[in-house]
């Protein structure tokens, strides 16, 4: 028996999840979270280019039961919506979904559904979805950035002071890091901080550099 409350939607999603695993060639994926120190998800879309429907949507989970349930369960809401549906989809809808969840667990559904969110805003990015107005600036590279977690300390790269200096200039990001590139998880962390902003319409390349 679990020592948390879980319903039984929950416990049976944990046991039996809906849409694991991987999508070939995905148009677009965000992943949100961190393994090495809690949860994660990881989303993949298969978006229909004419409708902008979500065809297909994958994901892959580490963290508790609950964390595994909210993402299966926001696949099968999600499928078949277009993406602007899908962004306006709530973290209380998945709860409700689920016929409730702990206080302690509401916060993998917030991750399921900033994870998607994030998924269908790099897809709209690689696309040439998003208006042009509203180019990429240090606040702009703050925020994303704070959705990569440092796994030693368990915090986020602006709240760790992991992050030294940004640089931004002629559409080249280079991000520097207080991390030596020998660290466990500083590749984990480039991918990260890749996958943030390979779509954006004015970033033309991106490098991590990893100071000693």
């Amino acid at each position: 028996m679990p020592s948390i409350p879980y319903s039984k939607k929950v416990m049976d999603l944990f046991l039996n999840p809906k849409n694991l695993g991987e999508i070939e060639n995905p148009d677009a994926q965000a992943t949100e979270g961190s393994p090495a120190c809690g949860d994660m998800v990881q989303l993949q879309l298969k978006v229909n280019k004419d409708t902008h429907v979500i065809e297909d949507i994958k994901f892959k989970s580490f963290g508790c039961a609950s964390n595994i349930a909210t993402a299966s369960i926001i696949t099968e809401i999600a499928k078949g919506k277009t993406i602007e549906e899908a962004k306006n989809l709530k973290y209380s809808q998945v709860v409700d979904e689920l016929g409730g969840l702990p206080a302690v667990k509401v916060h993998c559904s917030i991750l399921a559904i900033q994870s998607l969110k994030r998924a269908i805003e790099n897809y709209e990015e690689k696309n040439g979805l998003v208006p042009k107005d509203k180019p990429t600036d240090e606040a702009l590279i703050k925020e994303r950035l704070r959705g990569v977690i440092d796994p030693n300390t368990g915090r986020d790269l602006v709240g760790s002071k992991l992050l030294s200096k940004i640089d931004f200039v002629g559409g080249k990001l280079t991000i520097y890091l207080n991390l030596k590139d020998t660290n466990q998880f500083a590749n984990a962390i480039k991918e990260e901080i890749i996958e943030k902003f390979e779509y954006r319409w004015d970033v033309k390349s991106i490098d991590v550099v990893f100071l000693d």
